[in-house]
């Protein structure tokens, strides 16, 4: 055998070597917790064959409690690039076979090298994490490590993409790189997110909490927020991450993919004439409307258990991806909390910022009051889904279908809040309140003068019926030029491509700054 032919087949030896990471019987071990190798997720979320791998022989380069008696090739990180439906992705995947996936300060060089290739390139980066956290025996190595992931988070954000699968556990400072991210995912019964386990949170607080209680899938799509998405299956989860980039584009720089329908742009539906009950204390489902109105009744939703009184999420209209934010009368009447406001306003945000322009459809009554909402900062998180609106350069069409009050009015991307086109059905009342609360505010005295509560009543009906006139229509608003048209509701799919056709080429800018305030 030649010296030459001798250098390859050590190569291919230890390329076959670094592709079993930490080994069979490891990789046997992952397999009985029903979970998938780092490399088996890439070759499952990418097409086939595409995947190049950069930095597979890196090792770690700690010294301290025996650990260089030990390496492994590519040290706990798969990482490269390949495409997803042909688009370019940059990705990092734990492996959890070498080292429970700890992150050493070599680990953290490889994940920081695609990341800067991802802003270089222009490209989405994806971090499918399963790991047990920094590797203990690198100190402030593995710490220093996270801090420059970190950073990198910071500085690619609004500039390209970046979505988080946890699949496994993800604990202490791990967790904040997914929460720096556009989105999360996390797999049902099988990842975890929290900053302490369950057994600091025992010794501290003498609260008993399981995994799954304290950070659990479930835990995080429904009651923190922290995920977006709560798969029940790692094929899920990777299908997921698929979908969601079919309806985002590669950069900041570029418009989505456009995918192509026969959904005629002219189709009406007949149904939303009557969607709207005569009732206006009556419930009824915006997710009707809302598919309604895109392309192919096709709505990908975005934080779909958490925050239920509003609904986000993408879709197409005419091909060009929209993002869409709906209040839901469904789920408390459809007012804006805490958690709404939050979860809105964060999804604007990431819209404005990937130029993906926004549908708004609006019936609201108001922000949810009490102690909790107040003690809760309603002030400051209502603040920014109004700051998330009145920033957005994007195309914003905004639809109202019945109740639009008071200060939820101005926060659901209203006219002066550079609305583009508004829009509103006969059905829908512009108010600073509903007609109830404002005649008890308006004519009390009246009717507390009143000789008997016979004529209170009638003093009552009669002034509910003279602002019900004036203020549960939308003619006042559009009579001043706050609404640009009222619409028949079985028209508004067309309606609404046509003002986004018409604003397809819009161009706005906001004040040079170095930043701004965001109310936090």
């Amino acid at each position: 055998m030649s010296i030459q032919q001798d250098n390859i087949s050590k190569l291919v030896e230890r390329r076959a070597s670094a592709l079993l990471g930490g080994g069979p019987d490891r990789i046997e071990a992952q397999h009985k917790k029903g979970k998938m190798t780092a490399r088996e997720r890439i070759a499952m979320l990418l097409d086939e064959g595409s995947f190049e791998e950069f930095d597979m022989f890196v090792q770690h380069r700690c010294t301290n409690f025996g650990m260089e008696k030990q390496h492994f090739d590519g040290d706990g990180v798969v990482t490269g690039c390949g495409t997803i439906d042909g688009r370019l992705v940059y990705i990092f995947a734990q492996d959890f076979t070498v080292s429970g996936g700890s992150l050493s300060k070599t680990m953290s060089e490889k994940i920081c090298k695609v990341m800067d290739m991802a802003v270089r390139n222009g490209a989405p980066c994806i971090g499918l994490n399963d790991s047990g956290g920094a590797r203990i025996q690198e100190g402030i190595d593995a710490l220093a490590g996270y801090g420059e992931i970190f950073e990198r988070n910071i500085l690619s954000s609004g500039v390209v993409p970046q979505i988080s699968g946890i699949f496994g556990p993800c604990a202490g400072g791990a967790v904040y790189s997914p929460a720096l991210t556009d989105f999360t995912l996390m797999v049902k019964n099988t990842s975890y997110m929290f900053l302490t386990g369950p057994a600091v949170v025992k010794s501290v607080t003498g609260e008993v909490v399981t995994q799954e209680e304290l950070g659990g899938a479930v835990v995080h799509a429904s009651k923190s927020g922290v995920a977006h998405f709560a798969a029940n299956s790692e094929e899920e989860g990777l299908s997921t991450i698929k979908k969601l980039l079919s309806f985002i584009p590669q950069n900041n720089m570029e418009e989505a993919p456009i995918r192509p329908t026969d959904d005629p742009v002219y189709r009406t539906d007949d149904f939303l004439n009557e969607i709207v009950p005569d009732n206006p204390n009556k419930a009824y489902d915006m997710y009707y409307v809302v598919r309604s109105i895109v392309d192919d009744g096709e709505f990908f939703e975005i934080h779909k258990d958490f925050a239920k009184n509003i609904i986000v999420g993408f879709a197409h209209m005419n091909g060009r991806s929209v993002g869409i934010v709906a209040n839901q009368p469904n789920m408390l009447a459809g007012v804006l909390d805490v958690n709404a406001s939050r979860k809105a306003a964060r999804f604007v945000r990431f819209c404005d910022a990937f130029n993906i322009p926004l549908v708004t459809l609006v019936d609201v009554p108001g922000f949810l009051c009490g102690t909790q909402q107040e003690y809760s900062a309603i002030i400051t998180n209502g603040a920014k889904l109004l700051y998330a609106y009145g920033e957005a350069t994007v195309p914003k069409v905004t639809v109202t279908l019945r109740k639009s009050y008071g200060g939820a009015h101005i926060v659901m991307s209203c006219k002066q809040l550079r609305g583009d086109l508004n829009y509103a059905w006969p059905s829908s009342e512009i108010a600073v309140m509903g007609a109830d609360g404002a005649v008890n505010v308006l004519y009390a005295k009246d009717m507390k003068a009143a000789e008997n509560p016979e004529d209170a009543l009638q003093i009552r009906a009669r002034k509910k019926k003279e602002y019900e006139d004036l203020f549960s229509n939308p003619y006042q608003a559009a009579q001043k030029g706050y609404i640009d048209d009222v619409i028949e509701p079985r028209n508004t799919r067309f309606r609404v491509i046509r003002a986004l056709e018409q604003l397809a080429c819009k161009k706005q800018d906001i004040p040079a700054k170095k930043h701004d305030n965001l109310p936090l």
